[in-house]
């Protein structure tokens, strides 16, 4: 386990990218909730984050990533098992509705950060993604292709619009946050967003499906120590307004990152360390989008 999450992140990155094939499991969990509600049953939370399905999801290990299909019938995340250094890995995970009961399985080892679209049709993976298929399974993996297919992409999220926002992390830890536009069916060359998002260190950008706000993750001096989790707006204009840390309700002097909001726009999903520097304990939060509302600019 690596002191810095994003070079632990990193390091796994690397090694997808360089895969040639990803090795199916077949494994299956005997783990079945019945579905009583939406959101795996768990009671809503209030302004006050607090931790996602405990035991079913957030554990006293690393989970990272979480996040809804639209239907809200499927949640996936990615999590980290063995007991010891040699044996660690990190799984794909997936909690699915299946005749009125919420049944956790293995899909695969890790192959990205998953991002499923705003019409739930394709779950982005980084420059790669999977498609729905008609019976309702998602298909092999397919290469995004130029002009994402040379980029060092870690996490890519869509709009409504189809445009894509999407970290670029370089190998001295550094990463800015690029969008690329869907125009005449096909996407234009990634452009970088403005200085006020880029400084230098941008990572896991999540856009909000009708583009009126940009959320992502940072270290920086207005923050809280590790880590925090921003917000810019969308002027007028069509520019991005200067980031707003989302304040000490969300973040701590521990690492806050990899928000996302689900997709009926009621909560926001992200990650704390809950350990020491070594990132042993990884949870998934959730808190009402209010905490957004609130910092939303005034007509």
């Amino acid at each position: 386990m690596r002191s810095y999450i994003i070079i632990f992140s990193a390091l796994v990155f690397v090694i997808v990218l360089n895969a040639c094939y990803t090795k199916k499991s077949n494994s299956k969990e005997n783990n079945s909730i019945h579905k009583q509600s939406s959101y795996l049953d768990q009671k809503p939370p209030d302004l006050k984050p607090k931790a996602f399905a405990p035991e079913l999801v957030t554990t006293g290990g690393w989970e990272y990533y979480g996040g809804f299909t639209p239907d809200l019938n499927e949640f996936y995340f990615l999590r980290e098992v063995g007991e010891t250094e040699e044996d660690k890995k990190i799984e794909f995970v997936v909690i699915q509705n299946k005749n009125n009961q919420w049944q956790k399985s293995i899909i695969s080892p890790r192959v990205g950060i998953p991002f499923i679209s705003p019409d739930g049709k394709k779950m982005h993976l980084g420059r790669r993604y999977k498609e729905r298929t008609a019976t309702g399974d998602w298909s092999e993996i397919k290469k995004l292709g130029a002009p994402f297919d040379s980029l060092p992409i870690m996490r890519l999220t869509a709009s409504s619009k189809g445009t894509y926002f999407f970290d670029e992390f370089k190998l001295n830890l550094t990463g800015d946050i690029r969008y690329s536009r869907f125009v005449d069916g096909k996407h234009e060359e990634p452009k970088l967003l403005n200085k006020m998002i880029n400084t230098g260190k941008s990572f896991h950008p999540f856009i909000a499906q009708d583009e009126s706000y940009l959320i992502f993750d940072s270290k920086r001096e207005d923050g809280y120590g590790d880590s925090d989790i921003y917000i810019s707006f969308r002027t007028k204009n069509g520019d991005w307004d200067t980031p707003i840390n989302l304040g000490d309700k969300i973040n701590t002097k521990a690492s806050e990152q990899c928000a996302s909001v689900s997709p009926d726009g009621k909560y926001l999903f992200f990650n704390r360390n809950m350990g020491s520097d070594n990132y042993e304990n990884v949870d998934i939060f959730w808190v009402n989008t209010q905490v957004i509302e609130e910092l939303r600019p005034k007509e």
